[in-house]
């Protein structure tokens, strides 16, 4: 049983930990890839599946997204609140062995080759993607450096999928 787990992007990236019951966002305010109201969304998520989860977002100001993220998940919560009132429903939380949360980690070492239209939005011959991946290196090199770590994740997401292309076409 553990108290508190702390991970960056662990909850984000889809880690299968149903007992959360407290996600807490800190530079909450700080817009970006990472800070998105999609990401916002899905990080805030991962508490609902827990009757008593809560999530505190640590910010100086509300931002757009912030704003976008707190009233989707209030309107999810009247959907919610209203089938389960329809259908006699008590919300229960999901739990789940700490042996099946281990093996979905071991699952995430094997990876899938995704279907090259899929992986990019835009066309890259495959015999120019080795160039590519090495510029975007460079880029992301540089973006950590400058401390713009939200670019340098984009970056690396971004080398990610031309490589697995590259891989499956080749």
């Amino acid at each position: 049983e553990f108290d508190v787990l702390v991970g960056i992007n662990l909850l984000r990236e889809g880690l299968d930990i149903p007992e959360v019951s407290l996600v807490a966002i800190l530079d909450a305010d700080k817009e970006g890839f990472l800070r998105s109201n999609r990401s916002l969304i899905q990080t805030c998520g991962r508490a609902a599946r827990n009757v008593s989860g809560r999530v505190i977002m640590y910010a100086d100001k509300v931002t757009g997204s912030m704003q976008s993220c707190i009233d989707e998940t209030n309107r999810r919560r009247t959907i919610q609140t209203e089938y389960n009132s329809v259908n006699d429903i008590t919300p229960k939380s999901v739990k789940k062995g700490f042996r099946t949360i281990l093996e979905s980690i071991e699952e995430r070492d094997y990876f899938t080759i995704p279907v090259a239209a899929e992986a990019l939005a835009e066309y890259v011959p495959v015999e120019k993607i080795p160039k590519l991946v090495k510029k975007l290196r460079k880029e992301m090199v540089a973006a950590a450096k400058e401390l713009d770590f939200e670019k340098a994740v984009e970056l690396r997401d971004r080398i990610k999928k031309l490589e697995d292309v590259e891989l499956a076409l080749r």
